[in-house]
C-alpha cells in the first residue's frame, strides 16, 4: 500500500510542475512590436525637425530647399546637415515603398539631385 501512495503523489507532482512550466512560458512571451515604428522614428529620432507636408510639395527645388533649411536649423541632428537631409528624404522614399506614385517618386529622386547641388556636393 505504501508503494501505491508514493506513485500517486509522484503523478500529482508531475502534473503540477508541468502546469507551472506552461504558465511561465505564457507570461514570459514577448510583446509584438508596434506596426508603426517608422512613425515613431520620425517623431522621436534625433534627425530633423521637418516642416509639415514637405514631401507633398510640387517642385523638387522646393522640397530640397525646405530640407536644407530644416537640416541647417535643426538642433536634433547628430551628423552634418547634408547627410541628415538626404537620409530623411531616403527614409521617406523607402518607407512609402510601392504605394508611392511614380510621378512623386521621380520628383523625390530629382530632389535628391537638387539637394546635392544646393549643398555644393557635386
Amino acid at each position: 500500500m505504501a508503494a501505491r501512495r508514493k506513485t500517486a503523489t509522484k503523478k500529482t507532482a508531475r502534473k503540477t510542475s508541468a502546469r507551472k512550466t506552461s504558465a511561465r512560458r505564457k507570461t514570459g512571451a514577448r510583446k509584438a512590436p508596434s506596426k508603426r515604428w517608422s512613425q515613431r522614428v520620425t517623431r522621436e529620432s534625433d534627425s530633423l525637425d521637418l516642416k509639415k507636408g514637405v514631401f507633398k510639395q510640387t517642385s523638387a527645388k522646393k522640397i530640397a530647399s525646405s530640407l536644407k533649411r530644416s537640416a541647417e536649423q535643426s538642433s536634433r541632428r547628430k551628423s552634418g546637415a547634408y547627410r541628415s537631409a538626404l537620409s530623411m528624404l531616403t527614409f521617406y522614399i523607402n518607407r512609402a515603398g510601392k504605394t508611392l506614385p511614380k510621378t512623386q517618386r521621380a520628383r523625390l529622386e530629382r530632389a535628391k539631385v537638387e539637394l546635392k547641388h544646393q549643398f555644393g556636393k557635386e
